[in-house]
């Protein structure tokens, strides 16, 4: 094969990604001399597709937060109503994830950037210890991005997908797989990567979040591994405590610094997703949600003025799922939306209310739910700098309930994940608090607590798609992961 080497400047991949109809495989180069890209650059577009797609807020591509009732809107309001049709979400989200599995969907993607990364860096001269710290990272953030696609659809494609290269594109009919069995087989991924990790030496040197540091992957896939078990904790209760057990003696996130995720965004084309789509958009498009914004009303949180503006000294949230004239309800502040705001994948907030969740199962996590809820708060406190004698006071008037542990879990988890759709999504189908109330002007049967299928998959994997669709019980918003039994 012959090999083309671009030395390519990170920004201009990024943009070559971030355009639709783009081909993530190709490159847009002849299938039999296909080009090969520094597999470190490959790594840091993958990771910055995922922060990208996570993260943002485009109505087009990722509505979580809406599935949290946390945001509204104004003028436009079908997403907070939850119409997908209008708007592929679905298939932007899936092709976003994953790029087509058959290539022939032109289409950029976390994985496909990440196979191709593994791929090339065989070929790479780098020692055999760095190689495989790359190896881990490129696992690790596989691991990720699939058990998003899981906890998004249910079953998917997955021991199929992305062997379509540009130079043997295969067949587009490719079979799902069980979600069940993609999780379990996830885990041992993970413990794979975690295995190969020498912390003597780095990783890649164009990671984005870590800087190759394998200190910090070491952590960040054990905390992914806590996060998969602890999501397991009703349909394998024995196997969650086993691997939750084993991610918190090998070292979870202990401190915010350790957030798999950029603790400040760069300016430009790389600024902070919610930064892009809410201010530089030039849009009035978004508002704290009432639903969010009473309830942190009603226990006096402190965390309101970190997050938003007031209206004549008030918090006001705009109505949920209703048009809201946006002068008249409270904003984002520069911590939600600034250019260079936080955003976090996956971070020390979130282990800390996975490990009281644990500890209320019965799992050995260091204490118990007791102690370790007033720990989870503080963490989310702490993250957004709210002064430790107003976090104190916060937790004082909102102790733990043991009698109600999932309300009392779900719900401070439900407003320490604000901000972070998916995270606060998986907490609050796990463990079914808040209590959320379908719009009556909605779109869909129930709030949604799983996004249907691509449309595209309808048309270029049918037999495939309807046979999934059939056996989760319906192609349904209100069809139940597999993890979520109660």
């Amino acid at each position: 094969m012959k090999k083309i080497f671009l030395i390519i400047g990170f920004a201009s991949l990024t943009l070559a990604l971030n355009s639709c109809e783009r081909d993530s495989t190709s490159l847009n180069e002849d299938p039999k001399h296909p080009t090969e890209v520094p597999s470190g650059v490959l790594f840091a577009s993958a990771e910055q597709v995922l922060l990208d797609q996570v993260l943002n807020v485009n109505v087009n591509r990722n509505i979580t937060r809406f599935f949290t009732q946390q945001w509204s809107e104004t003028t436009y309001i079908d997403e907070s109503r939850y119409d997908m049709v209008s708007r592929p979400i679905p298939r932007n989200h899936y092709n976003r994830m994953m790029a087509s599995s058959s290539a022939t969907i032109n289409s950029p993607g976390v994985l496909s950037a990440l196979r191709d990364a593994r791929k090339f860096l065989d070929s790479e001269g780098v020692s055999a210890t760095q190689k495989n710290n790359n190896i881990a990272m490129i696992e690790l953030v596989n691991a990720y991005a699939w058990a998003n696609l899981v906890d998004t659809y249910g079953d998917i494609p997955y021991f199929g997908a992305l062997k379509a290269t540009a130079e043997n594109p295969g067949n587009s009919e490719i079979p799902y797989d069980d979600a069940k069995t993609i999780y379990l087989d996830l885990i041992n991924r993970i413990n794979t990567a975690l295995a190969m990790i020498n912390t003597s030496e780095t990783g890649y040197s164009n990671d984005m979040i870590y800087k190759g540091d394998m200190n910090k992957w070491k952590k960040m896939g054990n905390s992914l591994k806590f996060r998969l078990a602890v999501t397991l904790a009703d349909v394998e209760p024995a196997l969650a405590k086993t691997h939750a057990e084993a991610a918190f003696a090998a070292g979870l996130f202990t401190e915010k610094a350790d957030n798999f995720g950029l603790q400040t965004f760069p300016s430009g084309l790389l600024s902070n997703p919610v930064y892009q789509d809410v201010i530089q958009s030039g849009r009035n498009d978004f508002l704290p949600s009432d639903v969010l914004v009473n309830f942190m009303n009603g226990k006096s949180d402190p965390r309101r003025a970190v997050w938003f503006t007031t209206v004549g000294g008030a918090y006001i949230g705009g109505k949920y799922a209703k048009q809201n004239v946006f002068g008249q309800y409270s904003h984002f502040t520069n911590a939600i939306s600034g250019e260079n705001a936080q955003g976090f994948l996956l971070d020390y907030s979130e282990i800390m209310f996975l490990r009281t969740e644990a500890a209320a199962r019965g799992f050995s996590v260091g204490g118990t739910a007791a102690t370790l809820y007033p720990l989870a708060i503080k963490a989310s406190m702490t993250e957004y700098g709210v002064a430790d004698a107003d976090a104190t006071a916060f937790i004082t008037a909102n102790p733990y309930d043991a009698v109600n542990w999932k309300k009392s879990i779900g719900e401070q988890a439900w407003i320490a994940m604000f901000n972070k759709g998916f995270q606060a999504w998986n907490f609050a189908r796990r463990l079914d608090f808040p209590v959320f109330v379908n719009p009556s002007n909605s779109r869909v049967e129930a709030v949604p607590i799983r996004m249907r299928y691509s449309d595209q998959e309808y048309l270029l994997n049918a037999a495939n798609v309807n046979a999934a669709a059939a056996k989760i019980g319906g192609d349904k918003v209100s069809t139940k992961l597999f993890w979520d039994k109660f």
